[in-house]
């Protein structure tokens, strides 16, 4: 079952699996083509939308990608890596997560890795990202997992709502150190430079812990942000802005059981947002799985709470292709109701 939890977090980390191809006379070196696909029919309408739509888009289940990755065995123990990965709309072929994302905004990094950990220089993951992943029963979806667009997705810009994780899920010009397993515990460290002229003090610095032990899950974040991500040139946030997270899992065979709960302020306001999310995942057969997810958002001074429940079933058609039904009721405080319903097939490659 630790084998299973660990494979887990990677594919989440990669978001997909791999196709190996050789490209070095080098037995000792090896890059990777490697990405998703994933595209969903539905009717979409978040809490406070003007009106319903009917879509066909990425990323029900998971945002779309490809890249490559690529490791050197040095001797010794040793390593050099590398990582250039792109998010894609599949259902349109536009390149990026939305309008002015940076070419290569999942991944573009080299580092060195060994005994000691991994030292990874360039843009990679945020603290945020694999605990809140790890922590919910669907995943990184940005479309349907009630925990991920309460933290990642402000739909709201005039009734106190936005992120509570204010710098994406992702950091650039970041040095990122990743320690080696100490008895299913694994720590990353993240220290992401400012660059602004004239203010070099501005900076994001995080940390984040994954444990695996059985059928046992636990994960948490922590993240003091100051810069924006991924603009280029880097820009100040305006403020100093933090955010935790304590979430975990427990798989009963039967049910694997899923919570979280974590809070987000800035220093310039008394408001705090409170997150709570409580999920399941069922299997049903060898393939299937019942997912069900709900969060629930308060901002303390304002008064002002989001309440999103989604349910769905996910089932494998293959190792690497699954197909999926998702539905979503979201409701926000003095906002109109939503609900959407997707249907839609996700492919590894």
């Amino acid at each position: 079952m630790k084998k299973n939890l660990i494979a887990l977090s990677l594919s989440s980390l990669s978001l997909g699996g791999a196709l190996l191809c050789t490209t070095s006379a080098h037995a000792q070196s090896s890059v990777q083509l490697m990405g998703l696909t994933d595209v969903f029919v539905g009717s979409m309408k978040n809490a406070g939308d003007a009106g319903r739509a009917s879509v066909v888009n990425s990323g029900g289940m998971t945002t779309s990608w490809f890249g490559f990755k690529g490791t050197e065995d040095l001797g010794g123990g040793l390593k050099a890596n590398f990582a250039l990965t792109s998010f894609i709309k599949v259902d349109s072929g536009v390149q990026g997560r939305f309008a002015n994302d940076t070419f290569f905004s999942r991944d573009a990094n080299v580092g060195l890795s060994g005994g000691f950990g991994t030292v990874t220089l360039g843009r990679g993951l945020a603290p945020n990202f694999l605990p809140s992943i790890l922590s919910n029963p669907m995943g990184d979806s940005f479309t349907f997992a009630p925990l991920i667009l309460h933290m990642n997705v402000p739909l709201f810009n005039g009734t106190g709502w936005g992120s509570t994780t204010p710098s994406d899920t992702g950091w650039s010009n970041q040095i990122t150190y990743s320690t080696p397993s100490m008895g299913g515990l694994t720590a990353n460290l993240h220290y992401q430079f400012g660059e602004i002229a004239g203010d070099s003090g501005k900076k994001n610095i995080g940390i984040n812990a994954l444990y695996f032990n059985g059928p046992i899950t636990v994960t948490a974040f922590y993240e003091r942000d100051q810069i924006s991500n991924p603009a280029v040139p880097n820009t100040y946030l305006g403020t100093t802005k933090t955010d935790w997270m304590l979430g975990g899992a427990y798989d009963f065979a039967v049910v694997k059981a899923f919570a979280s709960y974590g809070q987000a302020k800035a220093d310039n306001t008394t408001n705090k947002a409170k997150t709570l999310q409580l999920g399941a995942s069922v299997p049903v057969g060898a393939t299937g799985k019942v997912l069900a997810s709900w969060a629930n958002t308060e901002m303390s001074a304002t008064d002002i709470s989001r309440k999103t429940f989604t349910v769905g079933y996910d089932y494998f058609l293959s190792k690497r292709t699954d197909v999926y039904v998702m539905a979503m009721a979201d409701r926000i405080t003095n906002q109109t109701k939503g609900s959407s319903f997707g249907v839609g097939v996700r492919h590894r490659f």
